[in-house]
């Protein structure tokens, strides 16, 4: 009479699944590229480096835009690279041991990194810059414009 994992198991497998997607509702149509980059952006979800993302209001001269600011204490302008690829805002940082420094403790540690956001469709990347161990990438938000456009019936004898 011993335990039997089997079915506990088995009932694990189906759930995962039969994972229902909150997208995957008969009202939301084509959304399947949308699923696919908010799982692999999860995926990704490493703590390194700490980020903040604010909300700038525009004012007469400026529109309203999003600021991304990353922690790169310790990285120059040149261990920092911030690319758009497709709709996917990437920033790596890549630092090298420096193999004629003797230390006697070592807490800091050389690292790399990467750090993706996705982005809507439209969205433009402004600018970034690095001051004060901070990287700061603004970006413009799309004004969509409100599109009403009336469909024809046709209708059949």
């Amino acid at each position: 009479m011993g335990c039997h994992a089997g079915p506990a198991k088995s009932l694990k497998k189906d759930f995962e699944m039969s994972r229902v997607s909150p997208l995957s509702s008969p009202f939301l149509l084509g959304f399947d590229e949308i699923e696919r980059m908010l799982d692999r952006v999860g995926k990704a979800a490493d703590g390194y480096p700490p980020y903040n993302i604010e909300r700038i209001s525009g004012d007469g001269h400026n529109p309203e835009r999003l600021r991304i600011t990353l922690a790169v204490a310790g990285f120059t302008r040149d261990q920092l690279d911030v690319t758009l690829e497709e709709s996917q805002l990437v920033i790596r940082g890549r630092q090298h041991d420096d193999k004629s420094r003797q230390y006697l403790h070592r807490g800091i540690a050389a690292r790399q990194f990467q750090r993706t956001f996705v982005l809507v469709e439209g969205m433009e990347v402004a600018g970034a810059d690095l001051k004060n161990g901070l990287l700061s990438i603004d970006l413009i938000r799309p004004q969509p414009e409100r599109v009403v456009r009336s469909i024809a019936i046709k209708e059949y004898e």
